[in-house]
């Protein structure tokens, strides 16, 4: 047995942002993922903007993360639009926002656009103690782009860089964990969201370099850790 696999259950909680970004996702359904999170001790709750106030009053009082998914999940809008969704949950609680970069501008090499959209939201999110995660889509990347966006990231002094949305054409893989954490070192941490469904995936995208996992499958994962199986 691995280091990694005899993390404590509680350890493997803290690396998770439990998340609920489906279009369709009701009240009632981010209540639940609330709950989940508080029961479990996730790192985060991870949602729409929209949310962002019944979550902040689900986890008040707790060590559990408000997270605001902002230019999600395309990221083709006006770095102002990005901004005001940002600044609109940061004033309701979010103390985490994950911002997904401007694909067609880092594709067509105008690295000013995507570097000048977050050094917009570096700025507002650490005025306010808040921390950015700045989403890559790495399905839709060379591993070229990813290596560029990954150092975009890092000189506007973002939190972390984090390899998908979960709504692309596939979701984080153990080489593009691994390619981000080379880019970046130590100075940002990387997120590995999208497809992550197992403690076995889990683990292996922490082996890989990720400090934190994006998933809904949270519970299960943790349930698995506390049965002591790597492969449920």
């Amino acid at each position: 047995m691995t280091a990694l696999q005899q993390l404590a259950p509680d350890a493997i909680a803290a690396l998770i942002d439990h998340t609920i970004l489906r279009a369709d996702a009701t009240r009632g359904d981010v209540v639940r993922v609330c709950a989940e999170a508080l029961e479990n001790g996730f790192a985060s709750v991870c949602v729409n903007s929209y949310w962002i106030p019944v979550v902040t009053a689900e986890l008040a009082g707790s060590s559990v993360s408000p997270c605001a998914a902002v230019g999600f999940p395309l990221g083709a809008m006006s770095t102002e639009a990005k901004l005001a969704e940002t600044q609109a949950a940061l004033r309701d609680g979010a103390r985490e926002i994950d911002m997904m970069l401007n694909i067609g501008a880092l594709r067509d090499g105008d690295f000013a656009t995507v570097r000048s959209d977050i050094d917009a939201l570096v700025c507002v999110c650490h005025r306010q103690h808040a921390l950015l995660k700045v989403i890559l889509e790495t399905a839709l990347l060379t591993d070229t782009e990813k290596r560029s966006a990954c150092l975009l990231a890092k000189t506007a002094h973002a939190d972390f860089v984090k390899t998908s949305t979960g709504f692309g054409t596939s979701g984080a893989t153990v080489a593009d964990v691994r390619l981000m954490r080379e880019s970046v070192g130590s100075e940002v941490r990387v997120k590995a969201s999208g497809g992550i469904r197992t403690l076995t995936d889990l683990l292996a995208m922490v082996e890989a370099g990720a400090d934190r996992i994006g998933t809904s499958a949270g519970v299960a994962i943790v349930t698995a850790a506390r049965a002591g199986g790597a492969h449920a």
